[in-house]
């Protein structure tokens, strides 16, 4: 192939990934209108590794159906890309993935992915693995703030909206008037630091809104649970409640439907399959979608464009690439959960 139609297939694979949020196998391409010839040559214009390589991920815990969700998109990615995917599971706690990730940062790789449960708690191994070569991607949360530490790239939502939306969504329908609950993930989680910013400033400019409680449930659906169970006797009236990801969320709704409370207005993040389905059905109002498949996928595309590709930190990728999904409505619900079937979002 000329180094014109090199460049020009590259840049083909591109437009789709962009459009996309991913890519998948050479037949799903195919689905899209391009031909397994053609998918096959884009996916090696950016770099598909003619030998295995071998990959680390760990998210904040496989409990978490968007973390599982992941997992599954790495896995689909690493397939198209010839990556091999050993999976580390934070468990939903920062000292059981500090101990997941030591175990890491004693083996060798080639790129390692990593989403912290808790900003600070991962340095150490982290820089090991950075002082020793090895491309470290960073998801969804920071492992620490982006001049502390020398990450390959940083691939998240911007949580600030997210949260922000979501809240805007329930506090229109209310007309800027009524009394809301958020709650909140893993306090040290800098997702959900953005999110409860975001909430923060809908609030801010609503001052018909009264903010009954926003204690954090730490991703944990028990713990929601337990905290809603409590809301429901101590508060005769709440209108909204705003939970920063889709699992709390729903889990307190079946609290609310045991307790006859099913007029609250709920909104969620991460737009996952099950969220889609209350959305469509009025269990939910709103969610947003922070987009699992795009994150995980684009770092095995980050992973192997950095090894294979020689793609530079800051110059061929930079330090920071948004990764933003939409609101998910009535009306975009079922495209939405097309896209998340084929890992593209």
């Amino acid at each position: 192939m000329s180094e014109d139609k090199h460049s020009q297939s590259r840049r083909d694979f591109m437009r789709v990934a962009s459009l996309s949020a991913a890519g998948g196998a050479a037949a799903m391409l195919g689905g899209l209108g391009i031909s397994p010839a053609m998918a096959q040559e884009m996916a090696a214009a950016v770099g598909r590794s003619d030998k295995p390589l071998k990959a680390a991920f760990s998210n904040a815990g496989l409990q978490a159906t968007w973390c599982a969700q992941g997992k599954q998109a790495a896995e689909h990615w690493g397939k198209l890309f010839n990556v091999e995917v050993t999976w580390f599971d934070g468990q939903l706690d920062a000292v059981k993935q500090r101990a997941a990730i030591d175990n890491m940062a004693s083996q060798k790789w080639d790129f390692v992915a990593i989403q912290a449960f808790g900003i600070g708690t991962l340095i150490q191994p982290v820089q090991k693995m950075i002082d020793a070569g090895i491309p470290v991607i960073d998801m969804d949360t920071l492992i620490a703030p982006l001049d502390k530490i020398n990450v390959h790239t940083f691939l998240a939502p911007n949580n600030e909206f997210m949260g922000a939306a979501v809240t805007q969504a329930l506090v229109s329908k209310l007309g800027g008037k009524g009394k809301i609950i958020m709650t909140q993930g893993a306090l040290g989680h800098t997702g959900a630091q953005g999110r409860a910013a975001g909430f923060k400033s809908v609030i801010a400019n609503n001052p018909g809104m009264e903010v009954l409680d926003d204690q954090p449930a730490d991703w944990d659906v028990t713990k929601a649970s337990r905290l809603w169970d409590t809301y429901l006797t101590k508060y005769p009236q709440i209108d909204a409640a705003f939970f920063h990801n889709d699992d709390m969320a729903l889990a307190a709704y079946n609290v609310m439907k045991s307790r006859g409370r099913t007029d609250i207005l709920i909104g969620g993040v991460d737009a996952m399959p099950p969220a889609i389905a209350a959305v469509a059905d009025g269990r939910m109002y709103a969610t947003v979608r922070n987009p699992s498949s795009r994150i995980h996928g684009g770092a095995i595309v980050a992973g192997v464009a950095a090894v294979v590709g020689g793609e530079k930190s800051g110059e061929g990728i930079p330090k920071s690439v948004v990764t933003d999904g939409p609101v998910v409505t009535k009306d975009n619900a079922a495209g939405m959960q097309w896209m998340q079937n084929h890992f593209l979002i």
